[in-house]
């Protein structure tokens, strides 16, 4: 009796010591992760000018480093740290943190190796656009405001040289643009060419400086004047050079595929905008294929319920020429996009229990880059520093923003599409920074996309020509997984990635044209739009499924947003341990 007490006596005890050595290394790997993520943000902040000046609580007065030497040793820090956060293992108490810092870093390593910075433009966006954007929303009301703009703009030559070297690295390499972009691009330059500063979007801040004495305000005018003429320098010298010495070595095939390197190339990219490390371009290629096939027979049942009579393509005709479906002037189209947002306001707290205290306004997109410009985009805001969010409008050429996209539009862009996601994101709470500004392009525009449905579900799409522009709305999407994964993989023309479009959309010519431009220019961040919103969609479904009554959409939705953007292979997860909880309870 007494040895089968000694003998539970001891298994008790290195039951007991097995625990205790178990907590010290868990203990020790969760001290070692702790170091890994203040490595990480440490390095963010060098590395991220906007993020370091966010982090003192002053205004943005440095260009990120793109130089070759900088990117080189980035990628062995973070080789580095991989290295260490493999070793650790599995941490529970950090499980989100550490997965989605392994998938952030593990994305930038691949996506770095194929030298990506070679093509510094996609078309409605490029290395110049967000200075541009930067001067339409900054404010001068202090002295610190004002030095730290001039510092940027002074700034900018060095930054537009830095950004000609990798584009002749580019040339000599054979991995240039296509000349579409290009052209895009190139008048967006053009724009910026002033003789008077004043009259350029750069100087913009210095004229509606506040909180100054007088002679500040004239000294820093003074000042602003010779920085933005040091600003427009760079534009020409960067214009002259895309003009002069790159378009004669732009790409004439619209994808990447026949680049050296082009297919490894697009494949990182398929799998970085997606989160899904075994999603190829041929499934992508099969999945458009098939929600192709679905939504037009959606958009088929929409026509017949307007009461059309024509063919669809009679219809698609009518909605893209008949007057009645167009604003007639810039605020027109602004109002009705500010009153449609407001509406989705109201529909909120049925659908959501938390909501950002963050608000949002309705802006025109800068004349200046409004040609080339995408339809409409989200502008992120800080309410840290009492800026909002922006959900941006594209006024030019009113004939081509037709107002039965305008509701699908809005709910993608403000809410309760990107601003309600970002937002909340950003509002987290003892979480680390990285979390807060991470975004994974298949969980934001997944979202975003899915808030489009949830609009329709809630009744904002008033007339059948409204519902039809949402179903348009997510052809366009399903449309391009096909045309991305043809110019990309499948070595298709511009003339073969636009034909899904203008058969089974009713987008207007002018968008297909801009959108088609932006594809070409940004191989695989299109992806990400559907393969999140199926997703979230299949979860929602699994939820409702095997909850029954106990399904909540309001919990639901939380539970999607309320640890911010993250892998979809994660967000499966937590949503399914989330069911069983709810199974549970």
């Amino acid at each position: 009796m007494v040895a089968r007490l000694t003998i539970l006596i001891l298994f008790a005890l290195s039951v007991i010591a097995a625990v205790g050595e178990a907590q010290e290394k868990s203990a020790g790997a969760a001290e070692k992760f702790a170091e890994i993520l203040a490595e990480y943000e440490a390095m963010t902040r060098e590395a991220d000018p906007a993020e370091a000046a966010r982090a003192a609580g002053r205004g943005v007065s440095k260009w990120v480093d793109v130089t070759p030497d900088a990117q080189l040793q980035r990628a062995a820090r973070m080789t580095d740290l991989l290295s260490r956060l493999d070793a650790l293992g599995e941490l529970p108490a950090s499980e989100i943190d550490l997965a989605i810092l392994r998938t952030i870093i593990s994305d930038d390593l691949q996506v770095s190796s194929h030298d990506m910075m070679r093509i510094p433009f996609t078309g409605d966006w490029g290395f110049h656009s967000g200075l541009l954007l930067y001067a339409r929303r900054t404010e001068i009301k202090s002295a610190n405001d004002a030095h730290d703009y001039i510092r940027l703009l002074r700034g900018t030559q060095a930054h537009f040289d830095d950004q000609i070297v990798n584009m002749r690295r580019g040339i000599e390499t054979g991995f240039t643009a296509h000349t579409d972009p290009l052209s895009v691009t190139i008048e967006q330059l053009a724009e910026q060419l002033v003789d008077d500063p004043e009259d350029s979007d750069l100087y913009r801040p210095f004229e509606t400086m506040s909180g100054l004495s007088a002679s500040e305000i004239r000294r820093f005018r003074r000042d602003g004047q010779e920085a933005t003429k040091r600003a427009i320098a760079a534009f020409q010298a960067a214009h002259d050079f895309l003009e002069e010495e790159y378009k004669p070595h732009a790409r004439t095939t619209a994808g990447i595929a026949e680049l050296p390197g082009g297919i490894e190339a697009y494949r990182t990219q398929v799998i970085s905008h997606t989160t899904r490390p075994d999603l190829t371009p041929e499934r992508v290629h099969e999945i458009g294929q098939a929600e192709v096939k679905r939504i037009r027979a959606e958009m088929e049942q929409a026509k017949n319920q307007s009461g059309f009579e024509g063919s669809f393509e009679e219809f698609l005709v009518f909605l893209r020429t008949s007057p009645q479906f167009y604003a007639q002037t810039p605020e027109e189209l602004l109002e009705k996009a500010s009153r449609i947002s407001k509406r989705l306001d109201a529909i909120l707290p049925k659908y959501f229990r938390t909501l950002p205290r963050l608000p949002y306004g309705v802006e025109a997109v800068d004349p200046a880059i409004a040609p080339g410009f995408t339809t409409g985009r989200y502008s992120g805001g800080d309410l840290k520093t009492g800026t909002p969010g922006t959900y941006l409008v594209n006024t030019y050429r009113l004939d081509q923003r037709p107002l039965y996209e305008l509701p699908a539009l809005s709910a993608h862009e403000a809410v309760p599409g990107h601003h309600l996601q970002i937002a909340l994101a950003q509002e987290l709470e003892d979480v680390p920074r990285f979390r807060q500004s991470y975004y994974a392009t298949a969980f934001g525009e997944g979202w975003a996309l899915y808030a489009e449905a949830l609009a329709g579900e809630a009744g904002i799409y008033k007339t059948p020509y409204e519902r039809f522009g949402a179903l348009s709305y997510e052809m366009w999407r399903a449309c391009r997984l096909i045309a991305d994964t043809g110019l990309h993989f499948y070595g298709w023309t511009r003339a073969e990635a636009e034909r899904c479009f203008r058969e089974n959309t009713a987008l207007a010519e002018l968008n297909i044209q801009t959108e088609v431009t932006r594809y070409i220019g940004w191989p695989g961040q299109a992806l990400g739009y559907k393969i999140g919103e199926i997703t979230i969609r299949d979860l929602r479904r699994e939820a409702e499924e095997k909850l029954g009554e106990k399904f909540d959409i309001r919990a639901f939705h939380d539970k999607v947003l309320q640890d911010g953007s993250m892998p979809l292979g994660l967000l499966e997860a937590q949503i399914r341990v989330w069911i069983d909880e709810q199974l549970a309870s």
